[in-house]
């Protein structure tokens, strides 16, 4: 067996100069207005011009294939280098198995089915796929989240992208997978103040999960909670829906009601991270046999 990992992204625009290109990618086709283009290259302005994504999947492609011994190839689902990309560099390279790995921890069939399907369309029997789920619920995984929120003596808020309500009517488990890994590192750390919000919900005109992380910060502090301490557990890297949501956005909020408050460091490429993903690809692997 010749493994190789394909390891995938949502994927962001370098620049705010990229902002079109990457919203009509999004949209696949459909009409992008000027005021959601407009509106997407302020926030990139705001956080400094650029998103620093591709730097750090890059860093954690390096350090997973380092850990692991196996090859890993980056492809993202709506920039670039593109899934499609990722799958053909490794069958070029020799691959016979491919592990797809997504670096968002909790499935949902409105995201990660999705990558699932860039996968399986691109290789066309090629080669065995091996496809991860979901691995929200991995031990070294929650172990380095409880590390970031032991000991904080205040209000921890968890945190994931919204998507629109309408996954739960299918029984979708995208909320409930969110709600395990908050408990479970709730407990690791010993937290018993926490509670959870969804960030990031898109203006599409039907309803999406919550509460909102602005409307908990409004909450809490009408609660009388003064210290506020959000571990995003459904991101695993710094890029737009960190450094705007939640350090400009939720902060702005937070100021404005004399919160104390302040995010975890992202995982971004800690190599305790990088041992959690390794395992996560080596229990999907099959066991060799034995001669």
């Amino acid at each position: 067996m010749n493994a190789a990992v394909i390891l995938m992204a949502y994927g962001s625009p370098a620049t705010a100069d990229d902002v079109p290109a990457y919203l009509a990618d999004i949209r696949e086709g459909r009409p992008v207005s000027q005021e959601a283009i407009d509106e997407l290259a302020e926030r990139y302005r705001r956080i400094g011009g650029r998103s620093p994504l591709d730097e750090i999947t890059e860093a954690q492609r390096a350090g997973l294939e380092l850990e692991l011994g196996l090859p890993v190839f980056v492809g993202m689902k709506h920039w670039r280098p593109r899934i499609a990309e990722a799958v053909e560099a490794a069958l070029s390279g020799g691959a016979d198995t491919l592990v797809g790995l997504v670096l968002a921890p909790h499935y949902s069939r409105l995201s990660i089915a999705g990558y699932r399907e860039r996968l399986e369309d691109t290789l066309q029997g090629r080669a065995k796929l091996i496809f991860v789920e979901s691995w929200h619920d991995n031990g070294s995984f929650l172990d380095v989240l409880a590390s970031r929120v032991r000991g904080f003596d205040g209000h921890v808020v968890f945190t994931a992208h919204s998507l629109p309500e309408r996954i739960l009517r299918d029984g979708d488990p995208y909320r409930d997978q969110l709600l395990e890994t908050s408990r479970l590192v709730a407990e690791r750390a010993g937290l018993s103040d926490w509670s959870f919000a969804f960030q990031s919900a898109s203006a599409t005109g039907e309803p999406w999960l919550g509460p909102d992380i602005l409307e908990e910060l409004d909450r809490l502090a009408a609660n009388g909670v003064r210290r506020v301490l959000v571990c995003p557990v459904g991101f695993v890297s710094d890029h737009l829906e960190i450094l705007w949501d939640i350090d400009i956005e939720a902060r702005e909020r937070a100021a404005e009601l004399d919160l104390d408050f302040d995010r975890i460091e992202s995982l971004n490429d800690d190599p305790a991270f990088l041992r959690a993903l390794g395992e996560v690809v080596q229990k999907a692997l099959p066991v060799p046999s034995q001669a």
